[in-house]
């Protein structure tokens, strides 16, 4: 389903008539001209946003402006009739998962694992679609960051343009504090170790994306905990310093510490032992590893906020199955 402010309901024949005039709302002002375009005008090509831009069809205001141009609240924006494509996208399901929290600003879910974040690479639809679906009104709804597919826990989504800009300013900076439970194959020793591991972001050629150790890499830095240990596993804490993609897999497995059920960067002979329980362990269907803590500052009010989702239901269970930990570690 399509916002009011949406240049073509599903009702609608392909082509448009007449012109419409749309007033920014506060949720969609900061945006360049163009990205605004490209998600109301849906099925419209992109090259055929530009000319009509370079033509002078598109007014705000009623004035000529460039593809630069950043909406304010209030602008009014001419958008001449546009022909979109015959064939409308199937679009995502409704659907709504675990709130942590929510206010006017940000939505916080706790996503469970085996659902993308967001369609592509073979995804039709993902979280954000899902969730864009079953808040038909929502002006804005925009993920601030991302999570890999098998990985469960805390994402945080922003309602305001305002937000979001705030809060990724914060991932830059390193105001923001993510941290992640994740059980490890090996005999883990220290109580607390630092990772600094450059990786190199690459595709197969099959057209999946991986990402490798490499010297000429990305900086990156992982901070793991140790919680508990149990035979032949241990239960860390992983605090990101950096946010490479697959940062914390890549760093575990590059040690000699695969992640339990990881089917990427993992140990596969152990991953198909898990995916059987057998008389001492139970079974594991799924990567264990789950972002269960946040800590930012609130865009609006400039508290500082720190959010927890309780370990996935399936991780806790298998966790049970190992038995009592052999060892806390002293933090």
């Amino acid at each position: 389903m399509k916002s009011q402010n949406d240049v073509v309901p599903p009702s609608t024949p392909p082509v448009q008539p007449q012109a419409q005039f749309v007033t920014i709302a506060e949720e969609e002002a900061g945006q360049r001209i163009d990205n605004y375009l490209l998600r109301v005008c849906k099925g419209v090509p992109k090259s055929h946003i530009y000319r009509i831009l370079r033509s002078g069809e598109v007014r705000v205001n009623k004035g000529r402006i460039d593809q630069l141009y950043r909406l304010a609240e209030g602008d009014v924006v001419r958008i001449p009739p546009v022909r979109v494509a015959e064939k409308a996208p199937t679009g995502a399901p409704a659907a709504e998962f675990k709130i942590i929290f929510e206010d006017a600003q940000l939505l916080v879910i706790d996503k469970p694992a085996g659902v993308a974040v967001h369609g592509g690479s073979g995804v039709s639809f993902g979280v954000i679609e899902q969730l864009r679906a079953s808040r038909p009104d929502a002006k804005f709804l925009e993920l601030v960051h991302r999570l890999d597919r098998d990985t469960s826990g805390l994402l945080l989504l922003a309602k305001k343009r305002s937000a979001l800009t705030n809060l990724h300013e914060q991932m830059r900076d390193g105001v923001t504090d993510k941290r992640y439970l994740v059980l490890v194959a090996g005999d883990w020793k220290n109580a607390r170790q630092h990772i600094k591991l450059p990786l190199h972001k690459y595709t197969t050629a099959e057209g999946e994306r991986r990402v490798a150790v490499q010297a000429d890499g990305l900086a990156s830095h992982t901070v793991f905990s140790l919680l508990h240990k149990y035979n032949n596993f241990a239960l860390l804490e992983a605090e990101l310093k950096t946010g490479r993609t697959h940062q914390i897999r890549v760093h575990l497995s590059s040690s000699g510490f695969p992640i339990a059920g990881d089917d990427k960067y993992g140990d596969f002979a152990l991953n198909r032992a898990l995916l059987k329980a057998d008389a001492t362990r139970g079974a594991l269907k799924r990567m264990f590893l789950h972002a269960h803590q946040i800590t930012f500052v609130h865009p609006e009010t400039g508290k500082t906020m720190t959010l927890n989702a309780p370990l996935a239901a399936e991780c806790e269970r298998f966790l049970v199955s190992l038995g009592k930990p052999l060892a806390v570690a002293t933090r």
